[in-house]
């Protein structure tokens, strides 16, 4: 059993097991954890006990956005816009996706590396009978977010979008959106029971919003779903919109704000493919169908820079890491 009272050097208990450590300790204590096999000590600025083979532990915020789903395809009827990529952030004052708050900073440990992973966007559909790919996953450190759903298309039954990050819009007649990931991004549109004249569309779902369901048979395709406003490099930028649905013979639906590709309408439209490094959703279309923007990642600490790895720029009294691509943050 650990001694509780406090050495004449200062310290606190010399030994002790991570059951009985002290109670109430001190900024700077110091002992041995007899469980762990190693000396540790304890930092209140983070109010946890830290090994000494650790380096010294800081907060870093982050904003972690996956790669968008590829649009669906027409060929007879409308296709499905495609999903906007999982959106999490620990912004103190800002949303993670799918109406999620802000999460919990991030305690990493200065000398040590991590992996950063920036999704790509999953390509757009080759032909009606196959739907929009998925948007692959971007990762920092413990911190995953999901790829966005890919879009449906018009002759491959069920007509349902994928599910993601943000799911993608269904296609044809009866098809239903995907569904998003809880606190990360919302359900794409639904087709609803509509045919002729125009088989619209729904719109991927955003970050910020669920994809537009087309409210008639002569409705144009769902609008991509809204994405989410942070401002984390200094600036407001809006990332991760779902793509617009198609139609068979109308208008198709817009890209949702964030970087969403605008569905191709009628026979002749081609998806817009969703922006690089928003995790955008592509557009669905007749004749093309547009691949879904990549991911980012983007770190930041209070003061000087500490760590390395990707564009490092300052703002605010912020030092911040821009990941376009993958790579490694060594703190």
């Amino acid at each position: 059993m650990a001694i509780s009272q406090v050495n004449s050097n200062g310290f606190g208990p010399t030994n002790w097991t991570t059951a009985t450590r002290p109670v109430s300790p001190f900024n700077g204590m110091q002992g041995f954890n007899t469980t762990l096999g190693s000396p540790e000590w304890y930092s209140a600025t983070v109010a946890a006990w830290v090994s000494f083979s650790d380096g010294i532990p800081y907060s870093v915020q982050y904003l972690v956005v996956a790669g968008g789903g590829g649009g669906g395809r027409g060929g007879y009827g409308g296709a499905g816009g495609g999903g906007a990529g999982g959106y999490r952030s620990s912004v103190t004052g800002e949303s993670s996706g799918g109406g999620g708050s802000a999460e919990t900073t991030l305690t990493i440990n200065s000398g040590s590396a991590y992996v950063v992973t920036v999704g790509a966007g999953g390509a757009g559909s080759s032909g009606s009978t196959v739907k929009g790919t998925s948007g692959s996953d971007s990762l920092f450190g413990t911190i995953t977010s999901v790829g966005g759903g890919g879009g449906a298309s018009s002759s491959v039954a069920p007509y349902s979008g994928l599910s993601g990050g943000s799911g993608g819009g269904g296609g044809q007649n009866l098809g239903a959106g995907g569904s998003g990931t809880s606190l990360q991004g919302y359900a794409g549109g639904a087709s609803g029971s509509y045919s002729s004249p125009n088989y619209p569309g729904g719109g991927g779902g955003g970050a910020g919003a669920v994809g537009v369901s087309p409210a008639s048979s002569s409705a144009s395709g769902g609008n991509g779903g809204a994405g989410v406003s942070s401002s984390i490099t200094g600036s407001a930028v809006t990332r991760a919109g779902g793509g617009g649905g198609g139609s068979e013979t109308s208008s198709a639906g817009t890209g949702g704000s964030g970087g969403g590709g605008a569905g191709g309408g009628a026979v002749s439209g081609t998806g817009v493919s969703g922006t690089t490094n928003t995790g955008g959703g592509g557009g669905a279309g007749y004749v093309g169908a547009g691949t879904g923007g990549s991911g980012i990642v983007i770190i930041r600490y209070s003061g000087a820079q500490r760590g390395t790895g990707g564009t490092v720029t300052s703002s605010g009294g912020y030092t911040i890491h821009t990941f376009t691509a993958s790579g490694t943050y060594t703190a």
